[in-house]
């Protein structure tokens, strides 16, 4: 059982990772990251490949379905989890980030942190508007049947 938890744990923060990522980062981050320069993860995976516009786009469909259903294989086997278990490992991953961010703040400089701020301030309104359209979505459903 422990096994199998730290699994689901792992399985579960890789998505939310990815998820995490906002659009646009720095270089070699967020969508369209690299374009075949240097960066932190040395360019983008197929860029040796010299594939044509058309390959990549499909490739890059490819791999945005393979993403989804990595997600939809982990939440099928997270929804299997009992509610104990669910919140721990909310908990805990929740308490990871605030760390992770915490760590990244002390790196930057004061005028960086304040930014950053910022940042996470506009990034929490739109999880909170984001919690609120799926409830109020959710409201709907309810409606509706």
């Amino acid at each position: 059982m422990r096994k199998t938890t730290i699994a689901m744990l792992f399985a579960a923060a890789l998505p939310t990772l990815a998820m995490a990522m906002p659009q646009g980062g720095p270089e070699g981050f967020g969508p369209g990251h690299g374009k075949g320069g240097p960066g932190p993860r040395g360019g983008e995976p197929f860029a040796q490949l010299d594939l044509t516009p058309d390959q990549r786009m499909q490739v890059g469909k490819l791999m945005g379905e393979e993403r989804h259903e990595q997600r939809d294989i982990t939440k099928k086997y997270l929804d299997k989890l009992p509610a104990a278990d669910k919140k721990a490992m909310q908990d805990e991953l929740k308490a990871n980030h605030d760390k992770a961010q915490a760590s990244v703040r002390a790196v930057l400089k004061p005028e960086q942190q304040k930014q950053f701020d910022d940042m996470k301030k506009k990034q929490d309104e739109r999880r909170a508007e984001w919690a609120e359209f799926q409830a109020w979505k959710a409201q709907q459903g309810k409606k509706t049947q």
